[in-house]
């Protein structure tokens, strides 16, 4: 599942996500459980026992798009590895109405127990089922479609007349396929499925797997027959009835892709669709196995996978087997009105869903603990494969920024190891977070450099074959890529890279780092796996002679919260001597290298493969500043923004102090590439967002004037068009849209004369589609431009359109127009309520907004988590967005005021609050300790741009 990432608009700041807790020893329950008839219920654990195993479900359901509820029938064929006399599986806010056991004699009833605290249901047999026997149990059930965006849940749309139109779809993963059928629905489960669905001639079903025919039932219903599944876990099953229209091509393999969305949005599926073909292409030549659905199936010849674009969707994507579901936002491209950022985005979301074919769905983790083997591959695996099936998009430039979005949450005490226990449903869903993602995708870059690519391939592609159709753990993967040059059976005649493995005796790639190394690639990982946190390696040059400490990087006023964090690091480094990339694997707390000769500066961390910080003592720090100040181009642009990321760090734990980073900062003025400048706003910005909750208007003015100084060189020479690089295009993006908000006189001017031709014409003069957001920004910020901008809005059925005018209203300083969208979001009619995170998320760092985002988040708490789920990614960017940006004492004990009076069932244990107390207090250490630095340092540099406030200063 791709969760939504924050919208990078540059004037906000990043904030922290969720996570995740299960105990490897399940805990009873604290009382004996009772089921609802107030009988004991026989099973006291959260997680199902296993003395019963399904082996295929046949399920039938009807959806009635009128009532808006469903009725169903799961026959369940079960293993019996233990004797017992019940069986235990999931089922959530169902009506079961009856339950039989089929067997060759006839079939007889089973009484029935249910236990809803742990969304359990206990099928009770008079006589024991036999260990080693396979027996068939039936049940009819019923339930309303949810209201929510999981399980089998309602969803509409607008058509442009007006007409709204109805549909059903699901979501199951993590643990919702039990609000849709009873069923066994833990990952290591798995099991065939085969699916039928009735509905009206008006609609279409669309399922897993292809129709195998259409039955006509009484009534102008009729009932799909959609072929037999391979082995798969519950939270992957999938099926959709709608009114869509579909587009096909075939892949060179012979798959057949098929993209699905609402008949007006058809015409925009052509980028989606192209770009699904070229992606599982590249998939299935890269791991060395065809797309693996579906070779099981009993009737058709053709293997299918289909791509919905759902109107009504929380997450950005999601992985089902054969039938991914995206927003609307995460797959439709208008060529004419979709900016550049829009086609990276869609593209990477489509190879995230794609590579869960085989990580994750092929190969599925045996628990959620270990999300982190389908999700962290998955978005690893979206820039490998972007970088080469779409070169000109270059995604390499955008990957380092998940690294630093990993380790700003990474950074507190709250965070969690990669794998981590975790039990129930709300733990469950906080592990969807950017550990799970980004640092785990991070950890397999440093993998893959630490290896060769070649090596890290051959690994993977043995681990795949290895455990197709089955679950991992860990040491699976690590296994797998160990000892990559020694063949197994599955390998043999087919590993590819073979001559990678016939070169002088290579040793897994072990040999670049230190010759008397056995490569133990398990104890290595499973240190950046089972701790939580990353390293911060300090550097200390002396001649030759080069020093290095590592510790737990930490925001905290607590050392004793450091103590006991090794890892093995693989340092790579380049110096002033040699640009060739030197390799040390650091394995203690302290070590010593030796270089050839003495140099001017050395970089550790060369593109910031690795995923540690660097602080470098003495004079280090100096030469690097010296370096940037007159040759900034002798590194590289991922070191340069590594090296912005780091030093500001350094400076919240007091390692560096705050004039070293802004005399670091100055090099700035030079700079033009895209992940260089974006940090150097990341770093610079929340700063004056800080004193924005503070009253302190005289600093926070002369900050954004040294920053708009800073960039101005910059801003200026950007083209109000659509030329150049993507990456070109989307910084365009981000400087104008930063300038225009900070009132910068240029920018405002083009700005304002644009968005009035743009609605002298209606909305229909083409406005270049990166510099929309900018124009569309300083639109908002009358009631006449907003309410233009509100028409346009709700009339358009471009989702990138809708996208940027959403963003450009939340930004507005109209506090009226503000608190009415975050209505109107929650309400759901015109702005969908899937958009009400981001939407809220925005507002609270709009300086006129914040509080009454705060004050809507509490007024609207249970209406929230009832919608989004608890422990969900949407809540906990609620909570650490609205917050983040905190930086009072008084702000801190209302936050805390609030949170500390809920209850465990409405949030209370939720990992994202013990963040947000964390970043709050970090928050008001840095500006108690380095203000007074700030404003001597800003008074030497004369940020002489700090004019007095105009009109709308205060955005």
């Amino acid at each position: 599942m791709l969760v939504l990432p924050v919208v990078l608009l540059l004037l906000l700041v990043p904030c922290a996500p969720s996570s995740g807790a299960q105990l490897p020893e399940q805990p009873k329950s604290k009382e004996a459980p009772i089921a609802t008839n107030g009988q004991p219920f026989p099973w006291d654990r959260m997680r199902l026992p296993k003395t019963v195993s399904p082996v295929h479900y046949d399920l039938t359901f009807h959806p009635n798009l009128t009532s808006l509820d469903f009725t169903g029938v799961a026959r369940i064929l079960l293993e019996v590895h233990e004797d017992t006399s019940a069986v235990i599986l999931h089922t959530k806010e169902m009506h079961i109405s009856k339950v039989l056991l089929l067997a060759p004699e006839g079939a007889r009833p089973l009484r029935f127990l249910e236990y809803p605290r742990f969304h359990q249901l206990a099928l009770l047999s008079d006589t024991p089922l036999i260990q080693g026997r396979r027996y068939e149990v039936q049940l009819e059930f019923a339930a309303n479609l949810s209201d929510s965006y999981h399980g089998f849940y309602k969803g509409s749309y607008r058509t442009s007349s007006g007409e709204v139109r109805m549909l059903a779809s699901t979501q199951f993963e993590a643990t919702s396929a039990r609000a849709a059928f009873p069923c066994f629905d833990e990952p290591a489960f798995k099991a065939n499925f085969t699916i039928r669905i009735i509905r009206e001639a008006r609609h279409i079903a669309i399922s897993n797997m292809p129709k195998v025919k259409a039955v006509q039932l009484p009534g102008d219903l009729f009932e799909d027959h959609f072929d037999t599944t391979v082995k798969m876990s519950t939270y992957l099953v999938a099926f959709i009835v709608s009114d869509f229209l579909s587009v096909s091509k075939t892949t060179k393999h012979g798959v057949k892709i098929s993209v699905y969305a609402v008949p007006e949005k058809i015409d925009q599926t052509a980028f989606a669709l192209d770009a699904a073909v070229k992606l599982l292409d590249f998939y299935d030549d890269y791991f060395d196995i065809p797309y693996p659905l579906p070779k099981q199936g009993q009737h058709v010849r053709v293997q299918v996978y289909y791509l919905a674009a759902i109107p009504d969707f929380q997450s950005g994507a999601m992985e089902n087997w054969g039938l991914t579901t995206y927003r609307e936002a995460g797959l439709l491209f208008d060529p004419a009105k979709s900016s550049a950022s829009d086609k990276l985005g869609i593209t990477m979301v489509i190879a995230h869903e794609l590579a869960h074919q085989w990580f994750g769905n092929l190969v599925t983790m045996e628990w959620w603990n270990d999300l982190w083997l389908n999700e962290g591959f998955a978005k690893f695996m979206e820039f490998i494969s972007v970088d080469i099936t779409y070169p000109e998009l270059h995604v390499d430039d955008f990957f380092l920024g998940k690294c630093f979005e990993a380790m700003e949450v990474d950074s507190l005490s709250s965070s969690h190891p990669i794998s981590t226990p975790v039990e129930n449903p709300a733990q469950i869903q906080e592990m969807f977070d950017d550990v799970s993602y980004d640092k785990g995708a991070c950890i397999l870059n440093m993998l893959r450099d630490f290896l060769t690519p070649e090596a890290f391939e051959i690994g993977i592609i043995r681990y795949l074959k290895r455990y197709s159709y089955q679950n991992t753990v860990n040491s699976h993967l690590w296994d797998s890529l160990t000892n990559i040059c020694h063949s197994d059976d599955l390998d043999e005649g087919r590993i590819k890279h073979k001559e990678f493995c016939s070169k002088s005796k290579v040793q897994s790639g072990a040999s670049k780092w230190y010759s008397d190394d056995e490569l133990d690639v398990r104890t290595i990982m499973e240190s950046w796996t089972l701790q939580e946190g990353f390293p911060l390696v300090t550097v200390e040059v002396r001649g030759r002679e080069v020093r290095l400490t590592q510790e737990r990087y930490l925001k905290t006023d607590d050392p004793s919260l450091t103590e006991g964090f090794t890892w093995p690091i693989p340092l790579t480094y380049v110096t002033s001597a040699s640009s060739t990339v030197h390799r040390f694997l650091l394995k203690t707390k302290t070590d010593v290298l030796y270089l050839p000769e003495e140099v001017d500066w050395v970089k550790f961390n060369v593109k910031m493969n690795g995923y540690y910080m660097v602080h470098y003592e003495g004079e280090g720090w100096s030469s690097i500043i010296k370096l940037l100040q007159h040759n900034h181009t002798a590194l590289s642009s991922n070191d340069r923004a590594s090296l912005i990321n780091n030093v500001f760090q350094l400076v919240s734990v007091g390692k560096v102090r705050l004039d070293t980073a802004l005399d670091l900062s100055l090099y700035l003025s030079r700079e033009t590439e895209i992940m260089a400048v974006t940090q150097g706003l990341g770093e610079l910005v929340p700063l004056y967002k800080l004193m924005e909750k503070r009253d302190m208007m005289a600093l926070e003015n002369q900050m954004k004037g040294y920053i708009v100084d800073l960039f101005r060189g910059l801003i200026d020479r950007q083209e109000w068009s659509d030329a150049g690089l993507v990456s070109e295009r989307v910084l365009r993006s981000y400087l104008l849209l930063f300038a225009c908000v900070r009132n910068h006189p240029p920018c405002l001017a083009t700005a304002i004369e644009l968005f009035n031709k743009w609605r002298d014409s209606d909305g229909n003069m083409s406005l270049p589609t990166d510099v929309s957001l900018a124009v569309f920004a300083v639109g908002a910020r009358t009631p006449e431009g907003w309410d233009f901008l509100f028409e346009k809005y709700r009339s358009s059925q471009q989702t990138g359109v809708k996208s940027r005018i959403k963003s450009a209203l939340s930004i507005s300083p109209l506090q009226d127009k503000l608190k009415w969208m975050m209505e109107q979001s929650l309400h759901g009619e015109v702005m969908k309520t899937q958009d009400l995170p981001s939407v809220v998320v925005s507002i609270s760092k709009n300086p006129r907004g914040y509080k009454l985002a705060w004050d809507f988040l509490r007024a609207n708490w249970h209406a929230l988590i009832k919608k989004f789920d608890l422990g969900s990614h949407s809540i906990a960017h609620l909570v650490t967005g609205v917050t983040g940006q905190y930086s009072t004492r008084e702000m801190l004990d209302e936050v805390r005021s609030f949170f500390d009076s809920l209850t465990e069932e409405t949030g209370s244990e939720m990992r994202c609050i013990q963040q947000t107390y964390e970043t709050i207090e970090e928050n008001i250490r840095w500006m108690d300790t380095h203000l007074p630095l700030l404003q001597a340092w800003l008074n030497r540099h004369k940020a002489s741009s700090c004019a007095p406030p105009q009109p709308h200063e205060d955005l």
